[in-house]
């Protein structure tokens, strides 16, 4: 019988759109799991509290947190108000928070990207600077809208990743290229993560889940983008399917037992 591929359940923006509400996954997240990761990717909607969290979970074998234009909102962790005109998504932070947690003690794979890196580091005690630019000291990590996607989404500065650490191994080597689009990013590491690697002017842009039974990785940057023409994207999402075929494998075996 032929392996069936791995979920991977993708949490939704809630966004309106004309008179509606809809719940909305960018293309390019959904293409690298199906192109790259080898699995089927899940749209998961941003209903909060009223989702099952444990049913998703034993549906799924794997949870990817997407990036987006809307910011955590700053009650989470403490932070003082947002400036005017800060797009919020109140629905995916109750959806995608509690989710967190719960994927990484079921040890379902988890990956998580841009947004998402910040909701793992917030799901997990730490806290956000909300305009990163305007800190003393750091780079300019936010995109220029004015210029076209694939100078946005193009290389922009590098990153140093841990020695030995799991994406050191993963990629084969410990510093790369990669692009900036955030204007969040961290400000205190939350506990029980490791960081994998830092843009050049201190800023953690990669971490891990120290105690995570599975998979547990999160990036600041967008490797879905274009993925299948950047090396250590491919190897990424690789790794991470990977990881959910063996989730996906253990399942099936569980299974067969009862």
């Amino acid at each position: 019988m032929r392996a069936r591929k791995p979920v991977i359940g993708v949490p939704a923006d809630r966004r309106l759109l004309g008179s509606h509400w809809f719940h909305c996954v960018g293309e390019k997240y959904l293409a690298a799991i199906a192109d790259a990761s080898g699995a089927l990717p899940l749209v998961v909607p941003a209903f909060g509290d009223r989702l099952e969290l444990e049913v998703l979970l034993e549906r799924c074998d794997g949870v990817l947190l997407t990036g987006s234009p809307s910011n955590v909102e700053p009650h989470h962790y403490d932070g003082p108000p947002s400036a005017p005109g800060t797009w919020h998504d109140p629905e995916r932070d109750a959806t995608t928070l509690p989710l967190i947690p719960r994927t990484v003690a079921a040890g379902l794979p988890l990956l998580a990207i841009c947004r998402g890196f910040q909701e793992l580091n917030v799901a997990y005690g730490g806290t956000l600077h909300q305009r990163l630019h305007e800190v003393p000291g750091h780079l300019v990590h936010k995109e220029d809208e004015s210029q076209p996607l694939e100078v946005q989404y193009g290389p922009a500065h590098d990153l140093y990743l841990a020695p030995g650490g799991l994406l050191a191994r993963i990629g084969g080597q410990e510093r790369i290229r990669v692009n900036s689009l955030h204007s969040q990013g961290i400000d205190r590491l939350g506990e029980g993560l490791v960081v994998e690697g830092r843009a050049p002017d201190g800023v953690i842009e990669a971490v891990r889940v120290a105690d995570a039974p599975g998979f547990a990785v999160a990036v600041q940057w967008h490797p879905e983008w274009q993925v299948l023409k950047n090396d250590f994207s491919r190897a990424l999402f690789a790794a991470f399917g990977d990881a959910a075929r063996a989730h996906a494998r253990g399942a099936a075996a569980a299974n067969a037992g009862r």
